[in-house]
């Protein structure tokens, strides 16, 4: 499966910097979709309500995904992989 990475970076409540790669089927090319999932994982962070747009969350590349990959985009449709300030 070849999905696409969005490059993302979020400012936290406490002002911190959250960077995170959202891994999603590359037939998705709708941001608002893909933002919608970093939504739900900000939500999961208890970020809810952190801005999260373009500005933060940019297409990077296209890649074939792993079998954990593969299993989670299976299950919810994305897959987050934690880069830095993500815990």
């Amino acid at each position: 499966m070849k999905v696409a990475v969005w490059d993302t970076y979020v400012t936290k409540a406490d002002g911190t910097v959250m960077h995170f790669d959202i891994i999603a089927p590359s037939e998705i090319k709708d941001e608002a979709t893909i933002h919608k999932y970093g939504r739900e994982y900000l939500n999961i962070k208890n970020q809810s309500g952190q801005p999260l747009s373009a500005k933060e969350c940019s297409f990077c590349h296209i890649e074939t995904a792993s079998a954990e990959m593969v299993s989670a985009i299976e299950q919810k449709g994305y897959y987050i992989i934690e880069m830095q300030g993500c815990n």
